[in-house]
């Protein structure tokens, strides 16, 4: 989910790590006000074991408090939103820019200082998967089936188009073809 304060990241911990417990006692024993039995507390740490917490960082505001979010207990990882994080700085899409090479380096290093996964999730060129490889990330995710689909097919309607000399788009005696 998308993350600029500490406090969502610890509500997401109380949801993803410690079901089904919830509301003030969760909240106390999350704030470090309160403990849980043990018994309880071994019951939800089985219960949730296989749970995993991933947060996005793509926004400023969420890099002014990068130190703090990523110290909260239970967090697992980071996914970087390139494009989300790239308008935010106010340089969108320029993912080869300075200040978003910056931002993508201190996300990388600082997850990656206290443990944690760091990645994100999707980026079209390959070399700035490599780049941020580089950097420490450990989590690529290369791309997707919706993207990949997308593309398989523009290039055969592609392919189509040209086969047919691009007359669909100018013959009237195909109206009902759609490409």
């Amino acid at each position: 989910p998308y993350i600029e304060s500490p406090e969502q990241v610890r509500d997401l911990v109380g949801a993803v790590k410690f079901r089904p417990l919830k509301g003030r006692r969760l909240d106390s024993f999350l704030q470090g006000d309160s403990d849980l039995e043990p018994a309880l507390l071994k019951y939800l740490e089985s219960k949730n074991q296989k749970h995993i917490l991933l947060i996005n960082i793509e926004s400023q505001p969420a890099l002014d408090q990068l130190e703090a979010i990523l110290s909260v207990p239970g967090l697992d990882g980071v996914l970087i939103g390139p494009h989300d994080l790239s308008c935010s700085l106010g340089i969108p899409e320029q993912y080869d820019h300075p200040e978003f090479q910056s931002a993508i380096k201190t996300i990388i290093q600082t997850a990656r200082s206290k443990g944690l996964i760091a990645g994100n999730h999707f980026c079209e060129d390959v070399n700035l998967h490599t780049k941020w490889a580089k950097f420490g990330e450990n989590l690529i995710i290369r791309s997707n089936d919706l993207y990949l689909f997308s593309r398989a097919l523009k290039q055969e309607l592609n392919t189509m188009k040209h086969d047919l000399g691009d007359s669909l788009t100018t013959d009237d005696t195909h109206e009902d073809l759609v490409i």
